[in-house]
């Protein structure tokens, strides 16, 4: 993929200050709640160790109320392990939402894929500010024209350090999978969780969803208003 970003022809329709010479608005209605973990089926939980992304992804086996525990090395890439177990899989995923405090060219394309394979009806991403601040004529300009496809994608950018993507699935998984990794390669040892739980699904999902609402940075809204004004102004071109 080239990395000439000054070949892009594209332009923000938002206003968005420099997020390095601000401070980030973080008190809207949010508590902190303590959240008792399910019951999980202990045949189920592993600890295991890995290197490469792929391979983990096709060594897990999926199932209800399970958890797996991983250590992975520097050469581990998480962003390339979620396309993996989608794609391995076939998952067709109702809605992914994913934060990170920092990702790659590679983790964007990777998203891409499953976006433009129809793996995906829904992509959130969560970013940090100070990521955003670093990145918004690069990295972020480009996440917006490559995911932002059919209205499937939205750009949250706040004070954030989680680490965290949740998968429903149409076959009925709700994955949670957390940890110190961030979707691109860290060369550091990192672990993570992998997860199947409704309770902790629906618990991660209210919060993350409650700070898209408030700092997306795609206005949804204007596709239909678009669409309205092209049927509005092609009956007003009919013949009489």
């Amino acid at each position: 993929m080239d990395n000439d970003f000054d070949e892009i022809d594209f332009a923000l329709d938002i206003d968005i200050q420099d997020f390095a010479d601000i401070e980030i608005d973080l008190s809207f209605e949010f508590d902190s709640r303590v959240h008792k973990p399910p019951r999980v089926k202990e045949l189920s939980v592993k600890n295991i160790k890995y290197k490469y992304a792929n391979d983990l992804a096709n060594d897990v086996k999926i199932e209800k109320d399970c958890r797996y525990n991983v250590i992975v090395n520097g050469s581990f890439i998480f962003g390339d392990f979620i396309e993996a177990l989608i794609v391995n899989n076939n998952y067709h995923v109702k809605k992914m939402t994913i934060s990170t405090l920092s990702m790659s060219q590679n983790n964007v394309d990777s998203l891409a894929n499953l976006i433009n394979g129809n793996y995906l009806d829904e992509l959130n991403l969560i970013v940090s500010d100070h990521f955003f601040s670093h990145e918004r004529h690069n990295l972020i300009k480009y996440a917006y024209q490559v995911l932002d496809i059919d209205n499937k994608f939205q750009l949250a950018v706040c004070r954030t350090h989680c680490k965290l993507c949740i998968i429903e699935t149409y076959c009925g998984l709700k994955l949670v999978l957390h940890g110190s990794a961030n979707l691109r390669t860290s060369a550091n040892i990192e672990q993570f969780t992998i997860e199947e739980s409704e309770t902790f699904f629906d618990f991660q999902n209210d919060y993350q969803d409650r700070i898209i609402e408030k700092f997306q940075t795609i206005n949804k809204t204007i596709q239909g208003e678009k669409l309205w004004q092209l049927i509005n102004q092609e009956v007003q071109l009919e013949p009489q």
